[in-house]
């Protein structure tokens, strides 16, 4: 007799299937073993977290085990189980570890690879390969594209959360569904007394402070007692929210006529304007892509408006930046002023808020809906229709993708759909935001994923105190550089990556299917070597990890003060000045009911999950190879030295900027 030694260890998080009737099955290159009933005598295996082990004897030996089978049949009632892995030590004496990280479903059978990694053209017995076909055969019926609307990229094809496979959903139920999020977050922030009096108006700017008996965060208090002042104001545009706007201004746009008599008090170094900008001194933000979006119409009885401004700011003599010139539509003339600093203090505090009010439109459904969970459900459907999971690529990114497709499927239905909570606040809900979309759509390259290459495009790449930048530079880098190790282990030459057909697939799959084969776009549809390999895979990474986190965690601190982020503004843009009071900015302000739920929303959306995955941490064991284990510690060491140099910067500020330390970076978009 042979005695094989299986260890199965079950899921964590969920509760597995304690009555299970579980099925394994071993594979040899000789033979098969009967099936194994392994709680045959029900002895409660199988339970949250646990390692079991079983021994299995059989008359002949089978060789090589090439695979490992699993077979779920309903006991008494429908009991789905979640393996994380099985171990089957052989005679010899050899171990061998078989990744699972899957539901495994009544009466379906779950076929394993062992761990080692395996591109496409390795395997030669015709077991695997057909193997390895029938798995993608099987997951592409499972993950088909759909277009949610018109001009978006393509999403996953399910009506509703619960139509999602098992494999893909949230581990927990807790703290996934965004109703109950804003109800706590209402109930957490003290919010309830405001909501009494939903459409009323605050009184004045310290009517405002009232909403802040629950917050201590030291940012937020901060920007309520400095948010009128140019610097604070300018500083977002650099390290708040939305730091990917702000771009070097090379010459002025013939639409913004800022002359230099206008901004003269303003510029240090007895320059003219022109000089100033030949200098390098001057930059500029546009929210062009605002103008023509419809405001929200989703409530009769408030009247809510946009904006789609023109920013221009100034490097001074201390190398800060300070606005020195708003304008607030696309189209200058007599209708259309442009606000200085020296005009009248609350036609220059209404200005800016509208270039804030602009700014909180586009951060959240550009920069943080399209360029973050939209692009990365697109390449997590990719993932799974054409990678199995054997392959080296599948096991690097899948940790990056973990929840994403859940979290976006249900925001359609409970966060950006039609009635849904995004109408509640926001002057871009009822439609507005798809509007934004597709007109982003329009002009959304692969080149502008490439984070260095995206900061050089905007000129920013010497402007100081940009800590976005900075950090997002020593991520890339530390990414890029595990990305770089992975790809050389598997791939030997630039050939191979040529000929690894399933990459090839997934690459065109994104750009053909996911992003509809946008002309402008840029995508790949193929991969010509490591390098470009290795940029691809880094995107990926990055957008799901760094750049969500740059874009979404800052929520809270930026956007809890109303009058510094307004999501809606309840009056028109001024078309002159002097006619802006300290009572007419108020009212233009959110209302008190669209005050909490902004403020909801901020809080619910900028919390981390109970069982986040930060970068550098990969808790499922894709991955068996020494070589990538000793790659991944290499990286966890970058990771931490670039924590280390991001703290000493830190030290002693007002306003530290956090957001992209790796110990606050989660592997994906899961929120």
């Amino acid at each position: 007799m042979h005695c094989y030694t299986v260890t199965v260890a079950t899921g964590n998080d969920l509760f597995s299937g304690t009555d299970a009737c579980i099925y394994l099955t071993l594979v040899g290159t000789e033979r098969c073993s009967e099936k194994t009933l392994l709680n045959k005598f029900f002895r409660n295996d199988f339970e949250r977290g646990a390692v079991d082990g079983f021994d299995i004897e059989v008359a002949e030996d089978l060789g090589e085990i090439e695979l490992v089978k699993i077979e779920n049949r309903k006991y008494i009632v429908k009991n789905d189980w979640y393996c994380r892995y099985i171990k089957v030590k052989t005679p010899s004496g050899e171990t061998l570890e078989f990744p699972c990280y899957r539901w495994v479903v009544n009466d379906q059978e779950v076929v394993l690879r062992d761990g080692r990694a395996r591109l496409p053209q390795d395997d030669k017995t015709s077991l695997l390969k057909e193997h390895r076909r029938k798995e993608l055969e099987t997951r592409k019926t499972t993950y088909r594209w759909r277009e949610w609307q018109p001009g978006f990229p393509m999403s996953i094809d399910a009506n509703a959360y619960k139509e999602l496979p098992l494999d893909i959903q949230f581990d927990s139920k807790k703290g996934m569904d965004f109703t109950i999020n804003y109800v706590k977050a209402i109930q957490n922030l003290g919010l309830n007394k405001f909501m009494e009096k939903f459409q009323s108006s605050w009184d004045d700017f310290d009517d405002f402070k009232k909403i802040f008996v629950k917050m201590s965060n030291t940012a937020s208090e901060y920007l309520m007692q400095h948010w009128k002042e140019d610097f604070v104001f300018a500083y977002q545009f650099l390290n708040g929210c939305n730091p990917v706007m702000i771009r070097k201004c090379t010459k002025l746009p013939a639409k913004f006529p800022v002359t230099h008599e206008m901004v003269e008090f303003c510029l240090e170094r007895h320059l003219t304007l022109e000089e100033e900008i030949k200098a390098g001194n001057i930059y500029i933000v546009d929210y062009e892509i605002m103008e023509n979006i419809t405001p929200n119409r989703t409530d009769p009885s408030t009247s809510q408006y946009l904006a789609a401004p023109i920013c221009l700011l100034y490097k001074n003599t201390k190398n800060k930046i300070q606005p020195i010139a708003i304008q607030l539509g696309q189209n200058p003339g007599e209708n259309s002023p442009i606000f200085l600093p020296n005009d009248e203090d609350c036609d220059w505090t209404l200005a800016k808020m509208w270039v804030r009010s602009s700014d909180f439109s586009v951060h959240q459904t550009v920069t943080h809906l399209l360029r973050t969970h939209l692009i990365s459900e697109v390449f997590g459907i990719a993932l799974f229709r054409q990678l199995p999971a054997v392959h080296p690529v599948y096991k690097l990114i899948i940790p990056h993708i973990r929840f994403t497709i859940a979290i976006n499927t249900k925001g359609r239905d409970e966060l950006i759909g039609k009635n849904s909570l995004f109408d509640k606040a926001n002057v871009v809900g009822g439609g507005g935001h798809v509007e934004l979309v597709q007109k982003a759509m329009k002009t959304f390259t692969y080149q502008s994923l490439v984070f260095p290459e995206a900061i050089k495009a905007s000129g920013m790449e010497d402007l100081p105190d940009y800590f976005y930048r900075d950090d997002g530079n020593k991520v890339w880098e530390a990414i890029k550089s595990f990305v770089e190790d992975i790809v050389h282990i598997y791939y030997k030459s630039d050939n191979v990556v040529q000929e690894d057909e399933e990459i090839q697939a997934f690459v065109k799959d994104v750009c053909m299917f996911g992003m509809q084969n946008g002309d402008n776009s840029g995508f790949p549809k193929s991969l010509k070597n490591r390098e470009q390999l290795i940029e691809y895979l880094t995107i990926i990474i990055f957008t799901a990890s760094a750049q969500h986190a740059a874009v979404n965690f800052g929520q809270f601190h930026w956007n809890s003060w109303i009058p510094n982020c307004p999501s809606t503004m309840r009056k028109p843009p001024p078309t002159k000045k002097g006619v802006a009071t300290t009572a007419y900015i108020i009212e233009s302000l959110p209302d008190r009911g669209r005050t909490c739920w902004h403020l909801g929303a901020s809080w619910a959306l900028s919390r981390f999950q109970d069982n986040e995955l930060f970068l550098g941490m990969y808790t499922d064991k894709h991955f068996v190879e020494m070589p990538v284990k000793e790659a991944m510690e290499k990286y966890r060491k970058k990771l931490a030295e670039v924590v280390r140099l991001i703290q000493a910067r830190n030290k002693g500020k007002n306003l530290p900027y956090c957001l992209l330390s790796p110990d606050r970076i989660p592997n994906s978009v899961a929120v």
